[in-house]
């Protein structure tokens, strides 16, 4: 087994105030070189705070965050030259283009010029945001200033390369793009965490998973070990006409939310339910109905649902709005951390400036 890049152990985090909240209760990861480990969790699970302690913007009270080797926790700003990362929030580039931000990142974190331009440049090519290069980034999308932020953080990447959502407005067609991105990285021999709720598209790149909840990791494994359970059998959709409920037994146990109800049934009954299914459409009882392949996701909604969680209440102190209300400092402030860190052994900021200007 590799040596982890990024090892954390026993991690513990509290938010005090007028009413405390666990952010992290005891977390244990791993990301080795050559990986990409996924953190899946809903709203106010406790990623971003995580995230915020291993590059120091958050201090831990308690366990222990190694990056590369280097102790986190007691030097942050060593930890920080190693990684590279992008925050929930974009950085703001507003009087630059993507080209011009991507290549001063670059310079910064201490990449040669030539080398940094010829990288940004394939980035610009392979996330198709040449139409964008060179255009202010006051008039660009906001998933174009998304996957301008990606390419910040990846143009000079660090051993240790923290994703925070950064699928976050980006169209379908240059997500796909994206997730073939996060998989060259770690296939060129970077740690990569990938911080995400969007479990379908994750399961497709990462080699790892840990879903957390309330501050917990509720479980950990490949995609393939964390969807054993739900392997031969299949999900059925249907959506309702008319607040209707009638539905066979076959179907097992059947969640409904407004008109939208879902239910997890073995393969050799599809055919039956297929049939039923379809009698229900032509009576106008269903709209619609459709029957796939239980996946990743529905694993995840079992685990962190409103099923589950309501089983958790009361084991933890506060709420998740108050997680998120603490941490939106801190987010902010991360957007930064992909710009400094490795700060250069070459250039300044202002040198590179003014080098470009020259070009």
């Amino acid at each position: 087994m590799a040596t982890a890049m990024l090892s954390i152990r026993d991690l513990h985090k509290t938010y005090r105030g007028r009413r405390p909240t666990i952010a992290n209760d005891g977390i244990d990861l791993d990301v080795e070189p050559g990986t990409v480990v996924g953190l899946l969790g809903h709203n106010g699970a406790g990623k971003t705070t995580l995230v915020n302690q291993v590059v120091g913007i958050v201090k831990p009270d308690a366990g222990t965050i190694r990056v590369d080797g280097v102790d986190a926790v007691a030097a942050p700003h060593l930890a920080r030259e190693r990684v590279s990362i992008q925050a929930q929030a974009n950085v703001p580039i507003t009087g630059l283009t993507p080209r011009r931000a991507i290549e001063l990142v670059g310079r910064i974190r201490g990449g040669n010029r030539a080398a940094v331009r010829a990288r940004t440049s394939g980035l610009l090519e392979l996330l198709d945001l040449e139409p964008w290069a060179d255009t202010p980034a006051q008039k660009v999308s906001g998933g174009v200033a998304r996957l301008a932020a990606f390419a910040m953080t990846t143009v000079v990447p660090g051993r240790v390369v923290v994703l925070d959502e950064p699928t976050n407005d980006v169209d379908p067609v240059r997500r796909r793009l994206l997730w073939s991105e996060i998989r060259r990285l770690a296939d060129d021999g970077a740690a990569v965490l990938l911080v995400t709720h969007n479990v379908r598209e994750a399961e497709r790149v990462v080699d790892h998973l840990a879903i957390l909840d309330h501050g917990r990791v509720v479980a950990a494994g490949t995609p393939a070990d964390l969807a054993a359970d739900v392997r031969g059998s299949l999900s059925v959709e249907l959506d309702l006409v008319n607040g209707w409920r009638e539905f066979p037994a076959s179907l097992g146990e059947v969640e409904v939310t407004g008109q939208r109800a879902v239910a997890q049934v073995a393969a050799k009954n599809a055919a039956g339910v297929v049939a039923w299914a379809q009698q229900q459409v032509e009576a106008g009882r269903l709209e619609r109905y459709a029957l796939v392949p239980a996946s990743l996701e529905d694993v995840y909604i079992g685990l962190v649902g409103p099923e589950a969680n309501r089983e958790a209440e009361g084991g933890v102190a506060g709420t998740a709005a108050d997680a998120r209300a603490a941490g939106t400092a801190a987010s902010a402030s991360a957007a930064a951390v992909a710009a400094s860190g490795a700060a250069a052994t070459e250039p300044t900021a202002a040198t590179v400036a003014d080098e470009g200007d020259a070009r």
